[in-house]
């Protein structure tokens, strides 16, 4: 049962990578909703939550189906919305299938708009809330291999930024934070991620974000490594 002095965290993709960090650097401010499919890493991560002092409910939810995203999401009540969930098939278009472009599609757009639309009006109607979206520095620069993955990055920069006019004076903060190169499991094995940004990085943007004063927004935060010459640990 969440703790009603707390506030309430929605965490897509939660069960690794940049949503566990997010869950984990919120579990000792907020009460968490943690949204993944793979239930199993997702408990393991709400387990290590809950140490942190956080009541969390987890959910195990196909973004790629919007029924399941309605029956997962309709009538819940949260404070912040965190929309993580992401994926990435990098390879040049003519290499790009069908099933790969609309599962980034699905997954990095059509998703972003189910679970907003249902919970966001219950922010509107209560006055308060934060949407933070996780977008990527991807989403105002391109590179070979990043047609779809890039386009995807692109309409969130947009549709944050339209939302954010559209719902602030209701008292609704939008953010999105765009990260530079994170070490995930989004990059192939044998990648040099040592320069890279780590999902603990990101965690502590969307934290700053969601916690400013109450007539403080802080819209737009990119998250850069500091150099690709420059290791943050020896490899």
């Amino acid at each position: 049962m969440t703790n009603p002095t707390r506030l309430v965290a929605l965490v897509t993709g939660a069960s690794r990578g940049i949503g566990q960090a997010i869950a984990q650097r919120l579990a000792p401010t907020h009460d968490l909703i943690l949204a993944a499919r793979d239930a199993r890493r997702l408990e393991q991560v709400a387990a290590a939550c809950r140490a942190a002092g956080a009541s969390v409910d987890t959910v195990s939810v196909d973004l790629t189906k919007p029924a399941s995203i309605a029956a997962a999401f309709d009538g819940r009540s949260v404070d912040v919305l965190v929309n993580n969930a992401g994926v990435a098939h990098l390879k040049p278009f003519l290499e790009l299938s069908a099933e790969e472009w609309h599962h980034q599609v699905d997954v990095n757009v059509n998703a972003l708009f189910h679970v907003t639309r249902a919970l966001l009006p219950g922010m509107v109607q209560r006055g308060r809330g934060h949407v933070c979206i996780i977008g990527s520095t991807a989403g105002r620069n391109t590179f070979v291999g990043g047609t779809c993955y890039v386009g995807t990055k692109h309409f969130v920069m947009g549709f944050a930024e339209s939302l954010m006019l559209e719902v602030r004076d209701a008292g609704v903060g939008v953010s999105v934070i765009t990260p530079g190169s994170v070490a995930t499991e989004l990059f192939p094995p044998g990648t040099n991620t040592t320069w890279m940004l780590e999902p603990g990085d990101v965690a502590e943007a969307v934290h700053f974000a969601v916690t400013t004063p109450p007539a403080v927004l802080v819209h737009r935060l990119e998250v850069r490594p500091l150099s690709p010459k420059r290791p943050r640990r020896a490899p």
